[in-house]
């Protein structure tokens, strides 16, 4: 029994630590674990609950704008407001920016080069050598679409900040809508970005998925997972204040054991019976839950808590948005749909049809009508909750509120939690996390080069990252290396 440590996985967001048990060349047994404490949800408290939209942002640099519209829905839910129809719109607007170029970056600037082989120059180098297997003519263009990929997310960033004020951290998302006012000028420069965002979707990004999916067919085959999906949905449709059930164009709903079903949030918790908390936590429902850290916890292995849904884990993103919606291209994959290459497959989907609907929408802003409900800070104890899609699947926030209008309990679970996070219970009955479950039985060519583990990971698209070394079970190092 050999052991590999990927300590951190690059080529992500944020820090993760990847820890694998090899059997004959085969992954037997997989730990995932976040290095990082937040710990963001502690400073909320005794302050402003409105400070949330701007303090909770900070999670993350890459996808603030899906904070935003959280704590925002949260804020909104325990106010009793609702936002007007073009507050509804610019929300929508703001945050489908941030998808388009989240989702551009994740395959083109972090997962590509495990298939699309670079110059050896930076940044293409160092990297893991893996078995590059394009064609010549359409892995140089894969590497010249790579760089315009740079400039095509810039520009997404330009129509986030239209609308939104700047990137990151928006500044447009207020309670009960928005601040920004849309005339024909804002209009008319969001749609032309748009168009050029299109044109790159239809005709770089999806053909060299496409390219990529032909060329490593086998790895349908690979990295399937708990085969459980979540989705919260978002991009509501309409007004009305339950906003888990309203129409989006995101469908909410779960996939669990070949079956699909309805969200209902009362069944999630979160467990930290593997995380570095103290266990009077375990099992509680987030709007209650306030975390104590324990760094010397026995048999602890991640800052991350294990979020759960009755019980199961569950895969959150793309994949589990166009599976719960049924998406005809996603839906004919079978089970192969459950694999690093089925996420790949997914999120480009998901992107071209996001991009030709966010053309429906901005046209039906209406210039000079209200963009936000007024509102107050309520004068009894109320409890928030904000559920909605990131780029990275399922994300919600819990807020509580006292009556003298000061934040009690804030918690966010976030889409890598429910797919990265560590095992819960012990033993043979012990559930893992999706990630772990989709790397077990994974076999491992050469554990100095472990490409397969990280394509893997890389396919989760996880929000946590940098520097690598690989070591044997009596913690000498084997090789290190700094992969970009």
């Amino acid at each position: 029994m050999a052991r590999i440590v990927v300590d951190p996985v690059t080529r992500i967001e944020g820090h993760l630590k990847l820890e694998v048990e090899v059997d004959g060349g085969v992954v037997v047994d997989a730990w995932t674990s976040g290095t990082l404490w937040r710990g963001l949800e502690l400073i909320m408290q005794g302050r402003d609950p409105r400070d949330s939209e701007q303090i909770m942002q900070r999670i993350c640099g890459v996808c603030p704008t899906a904070h935003a519209t959280a704590g925002i829905l949260a804020l909104d839910d325990a106010f009793g407001i609702e936002p007007p129809p073009n507050g509804r719109i610019i929300r929508n607007l703001i945050l489908s920016s941030n998808l388009i170029q989240s989702n551009i970056l994740h395959f083109f600037h972090l997962a590509a080069l495990d298939y699309v082989k670079g110059p050896d120059i930076a940044p293409f180098k160092p990297r893991y050598e893996a078995d590059y297997r394009l064609p010549d003519d359409v892995n140089a263009e894969a590497v010249n679409t790579y760089l315009e990929a740079l400039t095509i997310r810039r520009k997404a960033q330009e129509m986030l900040a239209i609308w939104g004020g700047k990137m990151p951290h928006v500044q447009a998302i207020v309670p009960g809508g928005v601040s920004e006012v849309p005339d024909t000028s804002k209009i008319y420069r969001f749609i032309n970005l748009l168009k050029e965002m299109q044109a790159f979707i239809d005709n770089k990004y999806i053909p060299t998925v496409k390219a990529v999916a032909g060329a490593y067919a086998d790895w349908f085959a690979i990295g399937v997972g708990c085969r459980n999906m979540l989705s919260y949905g978002g991009y509501p449709q309409e007004e009305g204040m339950n906003h888990l059930n309203k129409e989006k164009y995101f469908k909410s709903g779960t996939y669990i054991r070949g079956r699909f079903g309805e969200v209902d949030a009362n069944m999630i918790t979160e467990e930290v019976t593997y995380s570095w908390y103290k266990d009077d936590t375990n099992g509680t429902t987030p709007d209650v839950a306030v975390i104590s850290p324990d760094v010397d916890k026995k048999g602890a292995y991640s800052w991350m808590k294990s979020p759960r849904y009755n019980g199961e884990a569950m895969e959150v993103g793309p994949l589990a948005r166009q599976w719960i919606m049924k998406d005809p291209d996603v839906a004919a994959l079978g089970d192969k749909a459950f694999s690093v290459m089925g996420r790949h497959f997914a999120r480009a989907i998901e992107t071209a049809k996001m991009a030709k609907e966010m053309e429906k929408w901005v046209l039906q802003l209406e210039p000079g009508k209200p963009v936000c409900t007024p509102h107050k800070l309520p004068d009894k104890e109320v409890v928030g909750m904000g559920l909605c899609e990131g780029s990275r699947g399922a994300l919600g926030h819990w807020h509580r509120i006292s009556s003298d209008g000061r934040t009690m309990v804030y918690n966010a679970v976030v889409p890598t939690t429910w797919n990265a996070g560590p095992r819960t219970g012990s033993g043979a009955s012990a559930v893992r996390g999706p990630m772990e479950q989709a790397i077990i039985g994974t076999r491992v060519a050469d554990p100095n080069n472990p490409v397969e583990l990280v394509r893997i990971v890389r396919s989760f698209d996880p929000c946590l990252g940098c520097a690598i070394h690989v070591m044997t079970p009596d913690k000498k190092t084997i090789s290190q290396f700094a992969i970009n």
